[in-house]
């Protein structure tokens, strides 16, 4: 199912990133608890806002999978399903 969600642009872009899961264990085979794991600084576009108030289109797109700082966003909770809405410049890179 797609989110059905766009995001609206003011100043500067604005992406909607799902996060990719938190490693559930270690290389060695160590299970991380909980209360221990990370939050993910990588996940994947899921929606973009058109333009910015300067007419600039956003430079991801739905399907880019991208870093970002860990505290980066605002966490979003739809329909049982965590996502992140940030500015565009929130974004490091690009995973090729």
């Amino acid at each position: 199912m797609a989110l059905n969600l766009k995001p609206i642009s003011g100043t500067t872009n604005r992406v909607i990133v799902e996060p990719a899961a938190a490693e559930e264990k270690t290389a060695s085979g160590i299970y991380i608890p909980d209360t221990a794991k990370e939050k993910p600084s990588k996940g994947t576009v899921v929606s973009v806002s058109e333009e910015d108030s300067e007419g600039k289109k956003p430079s991801v797109k739905v399907g880019d999978v991208v870093l970002y700082g860990k505290y980066g966003g605002t966490e979003l909770p739809i329909d049982g399903k965590d996502y992140l809405i940030m500015r565009e410049n929130d974004i490091y890179a690009i995973v090729l």
